[in-house]
């Protein structure tokens, strides 16, 4: 395929494969670049840094891929019957008391739920709460890294665009919707959240997606987005990469930071980051199961960029930071808080972007605001090696952090609630 094919084709075995031209892995893949590179780390490591070629066909297709269970229930009762208003209360109701509990709910409710409340067979319980636990674990760190990592990917039109249409993650939004985020973090990881029918994870999880189904369906239809250069918004592609983002990226990345999770408690994130994906309706055609297959997944991604999102990810990039600074008005404790908020996520982006990609954009200063997180290290490694190899360590850490986290964003939110709602205006 070349950059000026509209890269819908047949393969060797007949069917369409497909891939947005904004997201060129073929010809990436094909390149002398990364063909040395492949060569070379799989002569050194015997680790393939790239999918097989039908895994890698199998992602390219997804990017075109949606929630058509869930984007039924919506055209079908907030777009349709009995509108958005009463939709939400029918939903509210559903999640609290069962489908049963709503006995007008319209046939594409029912089978949502069906959908939803089932648990694939797949699904190993101890492995998804011990998943969740090292989420406990870590905090509000989960929040800080996965934040600065996200930032990479706003270079790309296909993720920017629907966020800056959005609106939820630009300028003066940028730390509400943060915020939420960290709502849903927090309430899907709690003990029992997701495999616990009418638990407050389980209600965030399905409000999360048919939030991403309602945005999904605006972006998809405005005139600036394009869909033979990027796909579908929140495409099934993209949804895998934000699980893995949350799973493998951090598991690995936080060894930085004194973090130490292992092998074991990765492979654990990965089964509980599939959990979740499943009640977000992420239903992919190859799903990574390991270490490996998760890196190749992601790889993808990278040698696929095209840095096309322009202004939009510029916004997206420099809000984040700013999102954080100290507030007109505070003062005393309050501002102290907000300031080493700013710093410190201010030095977490600089640590997890590329140093060419944030050389292109206005970010604040990290000096000599490095230094906290090389003094944190030996504290944040004994506190490690003391939760792994002292009985009882373990279950006070957790406590201390779960706790944390809760005032952390008790503090951020200042008494207002996460809303989860998707149905105002684009910004244009």
């Amino acid at each position: 395929m070349t950059s000026s094919d509209t890269t819908d084709r047949l393969d060797s075995t007949g069917p369409v494969e497909r891939c947005p031209s904004a997201f060129p892995y073929w010809q990436a893949s094909r390149s002398p670049r990364v063909r040395r590179l492949r060569r070379a780390v799989r002569a050194l490591t015997g680790f393939d840094l790239l999918p097989s070629d039908e895994q890698a066909r199998a992602l390219c297709n997804d990017l075109y891929s949606g929630d058509p269970t869930a984007e039924r229930f919506v055209d079908e009762v907030y777009h349709g019957g009995p509108g958005a208003e009463r939709g939400r209360e029918m939903l509210e109701l559903a999640l609290t008391g069962g489908i049963d509990a709503v006995p007008d709910a319209p046939e594409a409710m029912r089978a949502l739920f069906a959908e939803f409340d089932t648990v694939p067979d797949w699904v190993r319980p101890e492995l998804v709460e011990e998943g969740a636990a090292v989420w406990r674990r870590w905090g509000t760190m989960l929040f800080s890294f996965a934040g600065a990592e996200t930032l990479e990917i706003y270079t790309e039109s296909a993720v920017a665009t629907p966020l800056s249409l959005a609106g939820g993650y630009a300028g003066d939004n940028a730390l509400r919707r943060f915020l939420e985020t960290c709502r849903f973090w927090m309430d899907v990881s709690e003990p029992g959240a997701l495999l616990t029918p009418g638990s407050r994870g389980r209600a965030t999880a399905l409000k999360v997606r048919v939030m991403h189904v309602s945005v999904r369906a605006r972006v998809a239809g405005h005139a600036e987005w394009d869909s033979a250069k990027w796909g579908l918004p929140i495409s099934q592609t993209y949804m895998l990469l934000t699980l893995i983002a949350g799973s493998v990226t951090p598991g690995i990345g936080l060894w930085t930071l004194g973090y130490h999770t292992t092998p074991r408690e990765i492979r654990a994130l990965i089964h509980f980051q599939k959990y979740m994906g499943y009640l977000l309706g992420v239903r992919m055609s190859w799903y990574p199961e390991t270490i490996g297959d998760s890196v190749r997944a992601l790889m993808t991604t990278v040698v696929s960029r095209s840095h096309d999102s322009g202004e939009y990810g510029k916004e997206l990039i420099e809000s984040y930071p700013k999102a954080f600074a100290p507030r007109d008005g505070h003062r005393g404790l309050t501002r102290l808080r907000e300031a080493y908020n700013y710093r410190i996520n201010s030095v977490y982006s600089a640590m997890f972007m590329a140093p060419g990609t944030r050389r292109k954009y206005s970010m604040p200063t990290v000096l000599p605001w490095m230094v906290i997180p090389i003094v944190r290290f030996p504290l944040v490694t004994a506190v490690e090696l003391a939760r792994r190899f002292v009985p009882g360590v373990a279950r006070v850490h957790e406590k201390i952090m779960v706790a944390h986290r809760e005032n952390w964003y008790r503090a951020q939110m200042q008494g207002r609630e996460a809303q989860f709602d998707a149905s105002g205006a684009l910004r244009r």
